[in-house]
């Protein structure tokens, strides 16, 4: 492949997609002229428009929309699906054939991500697509865009030749990350670097500071970045340091993957409405539900982004004959949407406070992992009374930068900084300052591209690596015991913070593998164990105080004579796309066996 003219930064969003980019090959010492993609989409029935934001919603067509020309885009006509502004309002009517928070499915364990499942609860008569698959067309969407308005009939400049950025929450395990890579293949794009949501909104920031960055934030500093988007809240730490007299900014902590934002708030407005019509007379079902959801969305957005709003009119779809016009008329509050968000969602707690719990029910459906705990200040003390830092208990941070759709609201960002304030007493920050963010909608994608530019020499760099420590599972070589398996020991094969594009041997331990017949392999991961160096051995891993979880079972047949036992020694490889390859090296002849991340046709993943 010829030498790439741009570095791309994708950011492919729960609610929202952006691109953004930058000449690859700028002047050394010139400053980058980073751009945002206006992507064309449908808004309407034979109206395209190009917009910045894509959002990340697929409608799927009924039979007879094949043939619908008004649904035509400038370089296709024969998609059975729409992407984007065009697909989320008219999916708010017929929610039965929209695909949202398709990023969310990527990391839902208890299904196959390969299988067509979404629209979730649609009829079965209609298409459907698979979550990677719904991932794939948003990509091809953006691929399209970009070589329709970009390139042209100039092959350099096809977005698959050249440098792209694809952002994934700091929280999603390698199974999501080999996921949304698998993604960006089908879409035709083979040539992309994964890089966490968080860090690039922290690069976004460096990058409109300029060479002012270094006054805001000073050695010692312990930054916070709170990101809230509509599927998912990403908590990370980054600590501020010396090096020489030159600031070192190191990512040291990430939280685990919560399914709380946007899409909870919006829901628990629906919920709200709906309990004061069903005061009134008026009952919906459960598809009216679902519309009502998507309305309130919107509703939401119109009225924190306009503090002189007092009310907005929220539209639903009726299902009988004697509704005037068909359809039902409300509207939502400025005091019901604070009321809701802030009290419900950011409400004052101790630093002590953990996540509530609920009794398990016997049965659910089947579903996204929606946390059982809206309290988003709950996670966020849990996070920091787990990640202590230089041995301090509960060290607090003292500056803090917002990303995603709900930090927009200036009381949403106000309510944090108060909850983090209120902690001031159990650490050592007496004040916290907000990081100034230029835009919660573009940052992710503009930072992924400063990244692309830093990889290259022409910025700032931010340690990081991987966001928990990773193992296999080991079997304990001792005497069998009647009715008793014999026990697994979890190995540490990757530590937390091990750098992308490293390698490492362990050379002084040696392991058993068996070829010529099926094993498994099961891969396991902890974010709660960050002491944890290469090659360390955990006993009894499955006690709950140990922290580590499983993450995949690979299942596989070795290349070899059937049944041969054969000793190796372990290399690991962390890829620059954030894949675990484990390299089983045999003593003797130097063959090699690669395991990694690899997602198999009937998943068997266990908790994440």
């Amino acid at each position: 492949m010829s030498e790439p003219v741009y570095i791309i930064g994708i950011d492919l969003g729960t609610t929202n997609s952006v691109v953004a980019y930058t000449e690859a090959n700028i002047t050394k010492g010139e400053t980058s002229d980073i751009k945002i993609l206006k992507i064309p989409q449908l808004t309407g029935p034979g109206t395209v428009e190009k917009r910045e934001i894509l959002p990340s919603f697929i409608l799927m067509h009924e039979k007879n929309d094949a043939m619908d020309e008004s649904l035509n885009l400038p370089w296709d006509n024969e998609t059975h699906y729409v992407v984007g502004e065009h697909a989320r309002g008219r999916g708010a009517e017929i929610p039965g054939r929209l695909i949202s928070s398709s990023k969310s499915w990527l990391c839902n364990t208890m299904i196959d991500r390969n299988k067509p499942v979404l629209p979730w609860g649609g009829e079965d008569k209609q298409p459907k697509l698979s979550p990677v698959e719904a991932s794939a067309a948003i990509l091809r969407h953006i691929r399209d865009a970009w070589n329709n308005i970009i390139a042209g009939d100039d092959e350099k400049l096809l977005i698959q030749n050249q440098e792209i950025f694809l952002t994934v929450p700091a929280s999603f395990d390698a199974v999501a990350r080999e996921l949304t890579v698998k993604a960006a293949g089908l879409a035709g794009l083979s040539n992309v670097t994964l890089l966490e949501e968080p860090q690039a909104a922290f690069y976004a920031w460096i990058e409109s500071s300029g060479n002012q960055w270094r006054d805001s934030i000073k050695e010692g500093d312990l930054v916070l970045v709170c990101d809230i988007g509509g599927g998912t809240s990403d908590f990370s730490l980054i600590n501020v340091s010396d090096n020489d007299g030159e600031l070192l900014l190191e990512r040291i902590a990430v939280g685990d993957h919560l399914l709380v934002g946007g899409d909870n708030m919006d829901l628990a407005l629906a919920y709200s409405v709906s309990r004061q019509m069903a005061e009134k007379g008026t009952k919906l079902d459960s598809w009216q539900m679902r519309g009502l959801w998507h309305s309130c969305r919107k509703a939401k957005e119109n009225v924190l982004s306009d503090p002189k709003k007092k009310n907005y009119p929220v539209t639903i779809l009726g299902r009988g004959s004697s509704l005037i016009g068909g359809t039902i008329k409300t509207e939502l509050s400025m005091n019901d949407v604070q009321q809701l968000i802030l009290d419900g969602f950011f409400p004052q707690c101790e630093i002590t406070a953990e996540p509530i719990t609920n009794q398990k029910t016997g049965l659910k459906e089947i579903g996204l992992s929606y946390e059982a705990d809206p309290a988003i200040t709950h996670h966020l003390a849990a996070f920091l009374g787990r990640h202590k830092i230089d041995g301090e208990s509960n060290r607090l941070p003292n500056a803090i930068l917002f990303n995603g759709g709900v930090m927009k609201p200036e009381p949403v960002r106000k309510r944090i900084k108060e909850v983090l304030l209120s902690w001031a007493g159990y650490g050592s920050s007496s004040s916290i300052k907000e990081i100034d963010t230029k835009d919660f909608d573009l940052s992710v994608a503009r930072g992924a591209v400063y990244y692309g530019l830093a990889r290259r020499g022409d910025g700032i760099r931010i340690r990081s690596g991987l966001g928990q420590s990773y193992y296999i599972g080991i079997a304990a070589s001792m005497p069998a015991v009647p009715g008793m398996p014999a026990p697994t020991r979890a190995l540490c094969v990757a530590p937390f913070g091990m750098e992308e594009g490293a390698k490492a041997k362990l050379e002084n331990q040696e392991f058993i593998i068996v070829v010529g017949e099926p094993v498994k392999f099961d891969f396991l991961g902890s974010s709660l164990r960050p002491e944890d160096s290469l090659g360390t051995v955990v006993d009894d891993w499955e006690d709950e105080i140990n922290e580590i979880n499983e993450i995949a079972t690979i299942e596989t047949t070795l290349d070899g004579d059937y049944g041969s036992v054969i000793p190796v020694n372990l290399e690991i490889d962390i890829t620059e796309v954030g894949t675990l390859e484990l390299w089983c090296v045999a003593r003797e002849d130097d063959r090699r066996w690669k395991l990694e991340f690899n997602v198999r046709e009937k998943e068997n993943f266990g908790p994440s």
